[in-house]
């Protein structure tokens, strides 16, 4: 009995010790990036660099010690009788109070969880050999060559940490990512590239592609066909506010690349798939709108008054909180019911067309857009491509 509790108190303190190393040398490198972050902001590039790169250095070295300690803990005679079984290489580890490699495996449990190993210290191995990489350091080395007009290089930093996507601790900063390549693909003019890039974003998104993620270098994701062909023929034949009657679709992160890709297959000729890209948009523009209006307004419906349509009731709302506002400003939304309505009209959809157009020819904070929805309302017409 004594001995089990000896042993027992024994486990509870490599356990913590374990604890306490990857904390402290944890607070290291995040601290690093958190005061380059901090010099970013504030317009010191040059230290911010110096800052991420010695936050990349200090996990890697971190990490590269206690994968380090795991290799010379398998290394032992003993130890490689055992076999394969992280069960039995724990419990040595244990018995012989190897502090270090318990520290190893304590961290390597924090990030990945043990069950996927299955078992195998080999696969503990590697899978600690991975951590040594630090993407939201690459993500922000990235950002400061960006600022600084070094494009190459941002891209360079950008696309490495998107290959580390699985390390990220906020995965939703891999969109983000690619986001940033598209941009810069944009700047360079590598429209081919951009529209990769746009795709694989979409890719995610299961109402577009139907379920089926497509992989990197597949085939282009397709929207699925039973949902789409439903909505558009509501959108075509019944009119953009019976659209938005009945649809809801809250995907903020893929709004962007469909209103992108809207924009690029419209200047290029390519009116159907600036439809389906710019319906997408809008769709995800206004569920995140009405639900927004409706947080502050719990009595709102989408719907027309004696004296507006249901658009124009809504915009009132839109100006009446200065957040939705800034957000209607910030993702283009005017802009985008101008191009949704244009490409609708280069399909033969005219009527809807001029829904949209006749919306935004009563919206004054909509600008050019009410400008050019004008023109189009006294002369339809479609754009020229662009070269």
């Amino acid at each position: 009995m004594k001995k089990s509790i000896i042993f027992f108190v024994l486990i509870l303190f490599l356990s913590f010790h374990a604890a306490a190393v990857s904390a402290q040398t944890q607070r290291d490198w995040w601290y690093t990036l958190e005061r380059g972050k901090l010099m970013f902001r504030q317009g010191d590039y040059g230290n911010a660099l110096l800052a991420f790169e010695d936050a990349r250095r200090q996990r890697r070295v971190m990490y590269e010690r206690l994968e380090r300690s795991l290799i010379n803990l398998l290394s032992i005679t003993e130890v490689r009788r055992i076999g394969d079984s992280l069960d039995l290489v724990e419990r040595y580890i244990q018995e012989r109070r190897y502090a270090d490699a318990a520290a190893a495996l304590a961290e390597l449990y924090y990030r990945i969880p043990k069950e996927s190993f299955n078992n195998s210290a080999s696969a503990a191995l590697t899978a600690l050999g991975t951590l040594k990489d630090y993407p939201e350091a690459e993500y922000w080395i990235g950002e400061t060559y960006l600022v600084e007009g070094e494009l190459s290089l941002a891209m360079s930093q950008f696309q490495k940490a998107y290959a580390l996507r699985g390390l990220l601790e906020n995965p939703g900063v891999a969109a983000e990512l690619l986001y940033k390549i598209a941009a810069i693909c944009q700047i360079r003019q590598d429209y081919n590239e951009m529209e990769r890039t746009l795709l694989l974003i979409l890719s995610d998104d299961k109402l577009w592609s139907g379920g089926n993620q497509r992989q990197e270098g597949g085939t282009t994701p397709s929207p699925a066909p039973f949902e789409t062909q439903s909505m558009t023929r509501t959108l075509e034949n019944n009119g953009v506010e019976r659209f938005l009657t009945l649809y809801r679709y809250r995907n903020p992160e893929s709004a962007d690349a469909h209103r992108l890709l809207g924009y690029y297959y419209y200047t290029r000729g390519r009116h159907s798939r600036a439809q389906e890209h710019l319906m997408f948009a809008f769709l995800i523009q206004n569920t995140v709108i009405i639900d927004e209006v409706i947080r502050n307004r719990f009595d709102f419906t989408f719907g027309a008054t004696e004296s507006l349509t249901a658009m124009e009731a809504l915009a009132v709302e839109i100006n009446r909180y200065p957040l939705i506002a800034a957000y209607a400003a910030q993702n283009e939304y005017y802009k985008t019911a101008y191009y949704l309505g244009a490409s609708l009209y280069a399909n033969g959809k005219a009527a809807t067309a001029r829904e949209l157009w006749n919306f935004l020819a009563t919206q004054n904070n909509a600008g050019e857009w009410r400008t050019r929805s004008l023109a189009q309302l006294r002369n339809p017409r479609i754009e020229s491509v662009a070269e």
